[in-house]
């Protein structure tokens, strides 16, 4: 059957209320979940979902059977739709096209009305969108790569509690990335010697320290010791150099309760950011968000558990929709992949991810995995976090990557260090400074970086031992989540 088909069977039973609510089953897409000629209002809620479907299934019609299943419809035709204004409460597919270069996967773009969700609620608007669908058995497969928060759903959330710009005037720090380290090893460390790594960090020219995402109350170090330890290390090490010092101290905890007591002693004892992990739910980062904005707090989040469903390309949520849920739910911080490092990501489309972070509107930029234009309506900013397997060595290409608003994370590349971990700091903060000097002069940093760092390295020793430690490791994998578009030729 054709689309022109499709379209004049579906209107012909949507259009006729004794066939549409006859009861029975009938296809999705004629119970009016396919509207090809739909226009998306700006109020709406958009998303482009990556659609397999299983054998001999149209396309078309597992569209509709995600803008039902994702809003009003079940398997068959219920009457209690004729009780609300079930043309407004209906998703609506609008658009189904091939993924350029994929068979068997298809492009759907579905709208939904604002009137289907709660304001100011991530965990409403994802119950909504990926609550119920990714199960459905007509999919072999189903993937969330972006959406569109019209502004007048962005205004019913708070955002950022800080925001980059606050941050820094908090932090007196311009001009250049912020710098910083995760304490390792993870697990095992007593309070005192994981206070002693924390000042030896900052001391040595960090701006940061963190506590990673599996640290939080164990036997081997209670959380209330390592807050004493931890904060007697940063306040040190900030009388020492004379700069506002931080680390994140991780306050996730079993119940709310816990986490309140955690970021309350936090704040007591003087610290200026907390932290807590992305696996303690949509709900939660909401209240800490509102948490961290009453006290004047940066609000740092751990992408912790994320890659179980944003990895793959068939089937989960991309990352660049969670970064722009948290930048709604109202975190400072996330941690949004390096490109260069460990971890996984695609150097063009973890630049799309900084860009959902960081910019007030965001174009369309299909390179770099984004599919809509978003208006952050003047929603404060997240600072984007790089961490992961990366070194000073590499300098050169994370600031041409992401510029300076970013914080670099070295965590085993200063804790590693040859010479001790208040070395691997200066060698990362020297580092840092002979680039952006560099950059700021003028100089192609891409293609000069590696001889500007051994220049730097002449009159700073840690340097040069890192660079002889670390200069030639590189992750050099294929990214398995890369942005899939056709390039079209251009308009004169």
């Amino acid at each position: 059957m054709s689309s022109t088909e499709i379209h004049a069977e579906a209107t012909d039973i949507t259009a006729n209320a004794k066939k549409r609510y006859a009861a029975g089953v009938l296809k999705y897409r004629q119970m009016g979940y396919w509207q090809p000629d739909y226009v998306p209002s700006d109020t709406d809620v958009l998303c482009l979902f990556r659609i397999t479907p299983q054998e001999g299934v149209d396309p078309v019609e597992a569209a509709a059977a995600v803008a039902g299943e994702s809003s009003t419809a079940t398997w068959t035709v219920v009457w209690t739709d004729r009780l609300t204004a079930c043309d407004s409460y209906r998703a609506k597919a609008y658009k189904v096209e091939p993924v350029p270069g994929t068979p068997g996967q298809y492009f759907a773009w579905i709208a939904y009305d604002l009137i289907l969700f709660e304001e100011g609620s991530i965990a409403n608007l994802t119950a909504s969108i990926i609550g119920n669908v990714f199960g459905f058995k007509p999919l072999k497969a189903l993937r969330l790569e972006d959406m569109r928060i019209p502004v007048a759903y962005v205004k019913t959330f708070k955002g950022p509690p800080t925001g980059l710009i606050v941050e820094r005037e908090r932090l007196d720090k311009f001009g250049r990335p912020l710098l910083g380290a995760t304490t390792k090893p993870k697990l095992g460390l007593s309070g005192r010697n994981y206070g002693r790594v924390i000042y030896e960090g900052l001391k040595g020219g960090l701006d940061f320290m963190k506590d990673d995402e599996n640290i939080n109350s164990q036997p081997f170090m209670h959380w209330r010791d390592r807050f004493l330890y931890v904060m007697d290390g940063v306040n040190k090490a900030s009388a020492a150099t004379g700069e506002v010092k931080g680390s994140y101290l991780n306050v996730t905890g079993a119940t709310m309760e816990d986490m309140y007591e955690r970021a309350e002693f936090a704040r007591e004892l003087g610290s200026v950011v907390v932290m807590i992990d992305l696996v303690v739910g949509y709900t939660a980062i909401q209240s800490m968000g509102n948490w961290a904005r009453k006290h004047d707090m940066i609000l740092h989040l751990h992408r912790a558990g994320h890659g179980t469903y944003t990895r793959q390309k068939s089937h989960g949520v991309s990352f660049r929709v969670i970064a722009k849920w948290m930048r709604l739910a109202g975190v400072d911080h996330i941690h949004a992949g390096t490109a260069v490092g460990k971890l996984e990501g695609d150097p063009k489309t973890v630049q799309g991810y900084y860009n959902v972070c960081r910019e007030s509107h965001n174009r369309i930029d299909l390179p770099r995995g984004i599919y809509f234009e978003q208006d952050w309506a003047d929603l404060r900013k997240m600072m984007p976090v790089a961490s992961g397997g990366i070194h000073a060595g590499q300098m050169h290409q994370l600031i041409d990557l992401f510029g300076d608003d970013v914080i670099l994370q070295f965590g085993g590349g200063t804790i590693g260090h040859p010479a001790g971990i208040q070395a691997g700091a200066v060698a990362n903060r020297v580092a840092l400074e002979a680039m952006v000097k560099a950059r700021n002069e003028g100089k192609d940093i891409v293609n000069e970086g590696l001889e500007i760092l051994r220049k730097a390295a002449q009159s700073c020793t840690p340097l040069k031992q890192a660079l002889d430690t670390w200069g030639e490791i590189t992750f050099n994998y294929a990214s398995t989540d890369t942005s899939d578009y056709a390039v079209t030729p251009a308009v004169a």
